[in-house]
């Protein structure tokens, strides 16, 4: 699922756009599969990524043998303090209780005039088109309580912010899907069920249409 995301070509301008400024040194945190690692280190700079799923750091090793892997919690990176130009963290946050701590310890890692960058869904945002507006509504909202913070990306501002960042500015960047593309998102929100079922005939009959804003905050860290 996460592969037709990140394939997706209006996800790969996005990552691509996340890029800028981070500087020769940079760790990604949450890297899952490592692409935004190979990327970067196709690119020049020394790419470190850092996810918990010893599964995932696997895939990644195997996939970007030009990065380094560690598994590792976002609250405390295997990384000295001021170590790092660059602190990147694409929709992961939302999977933490506290992600004030994240945030906190991406300054710790940061060196002076370094630059983080937060990115993500704000899960009670999505927008689906469906013959059952109410029932789209409850399931998308159950979706997201079912998040330790599935709002999360509506702080992304205050977070940097609050943890001595300067110059911080959001943005946000619509995903659209109206292909099958999506199907599995919207089965991992809905389950199987007539309600899927419909988005699966809509589909097939090209009248699919799911957003999905993505918040993108960046601030730098005070030298």
């Amino acid at each position: 699922m996460l592969d037709a995301f990140d394939d997706l070509p209006q996800v790969r301008n996005l990552r691509e756009h996340t890029y800028a400024g981070l500087g020769d040194t940079v760790v990604d945190v949450g890297c899952g599969s490592g692409r935004a690692v190979g990327e970067l280190a196709a690119r020049g700079a020394r790419a470190i990524g850092i996810d918990l799923d010893p599964a995932m750091i696997e895939v990644a090793i195997e996939r970007w043998p030009t990065g380094t892997f560690h598994v590792a919690d976002l609250t405390a990176l295997p990384l000295d303090d001021g170590s790092v130009t660059g602190y990147r963290a694409d929709k992961v946050l939302h999977t933490l209780a506290e992600p004030e701590r994240a945030v906190a310890e991406a300054r710790r890692v940061l060196a002076g005039n370094g630059r983080a960058v937060l990115i993500g869904q704000d899960w009670d945002t999505f927008v689906i088109d469906s013959d059952d507006p109410e029932l789209t509504r409850t399931l998308v909202h159950a979706r997201a309580d079912g998040m330790p913070s599935p709002r999360v990306a509506r702080r992304y501002r205050n977070l940097l912010l609050d943890n001595g960042f300067v110059d911080v500015t959001v943005e946000v960047h619509t995903i659209v899907w109206t292909d099958a593309a999506c199907l599995p998102m919207l089965a991992n929100i809905a389950g199987a069920g007539a309600w899927l079922d419909g988005q699966v005939a809509r589909a097939r009959n090209d009248r699919l249409f799911v957003a999905v804003p993505m918040f993108l905050a960046v601030g730098t860290r005070a030298d």
